[in-house]
This record gives C-alpha cells, structure tokens and sequence, in this order.
C-alpha cells in the first residue's frame, strides 16, 4: 500500500507545485511522469535497503541467484525513472519499465501465493497485487 501512497501522494505535490507555476509540474501528464518516476525511486532503494533479503524471498525459488535478480531489478527500476521525465528518453524508459514489470508479475503471484511479506508486515494478498502491478503497467504506458 506504501507504493500508491507514494504514486498518488507525489501526483498530488507535483500538480500543486505545478499549479503554483513550477513548469516541470505544468500538466497532469508531466505531473505524472515524475510521480511514476518517483514510485520506481522509491521502490529501486528497497532493493539495496532493509527490504532486499525480503525481495530476495519474493523471487520464485526456481530460479537462481535471487540477489542478483533483485539487483538487476532495482537498477533497471532506477534507470526507468531516470529516463521518465526525459523527452528523449521517455518511450524508451517507459516500454523498458512495462517489460520489467510484467516480467516481475510472476515473482509477485508467488510471493502472494507462498505468503511473503515485507519487513514483517503481512504479504499484499493477491487480489490486491495483481490490479496493483496492472495498474502500474497502465499508468507507465500512459505516460510514454
């Protein structure tokens, strides 16, 4: 639940900050390119902060090198909000996002499935994940 806080929270401060006559923030578009941008910042430090070995054990057990994986993905999550708000770099960064999330969908039905959750908080059930990580996929194509 902390991730839509975060998106909706920083909508929310980028439009009034654009609202105010900031020119990053002019649109609800723009406004929401840097909320997205800031969700995948605020999730890519979870997977190098206190919540990596749970990451870890959100990985499917079938596959291996769970760290590398966990890695991989939030370095890819921080390079995907980095080229966000960029003109130049946006469907690129979009369309690279979208890919790794529907490639991380597997990993959250197991987690949901095996009851994995995060810093001893109790695992997002999967009927709650799934909408989630459907609607990240649709607000990331949105913005591209």
């Amino acid at each position: 639940m902390a991730v839509l806080v975060v998106l909706f929270g920083s909508l929310i401060v980028y439009r009034s900050l654009g609202a105010m006559g900031l020119s990053f923030f002019a649109t609800w578009m723009e406004s929401a390119r840097f909320a997205l941008a800031t969700l995948f910042v605020f999730t890519g430090v979870a997977h190098f902060g206190r919540e990596r070995k749970d990451l870890m054990a959100m990985v499917p057990p079938a596959l291996p090198r769970a760290d590398l994986i966990v890695t991989v993905t939030g370095l890819l999550e921080f390079a995907g909000a980095a080229g966000l708000p960029l003109a130049s770099t946006r469907r690129w960064a979009a369309w690279g996002l979208i890919l790794l999330l529907v490639a991380m969908f597997p990993a959250n039905i197991s987690a949901a499935r095996r009851g994995v959750g995060i810093r001893g908080r109790s695992h997002t059930p999967l009927w709650l994940r799934a909408p989630m990580q459907i609607l990240f996929i649709g607000w990331t194509w949105l913005v591209r």
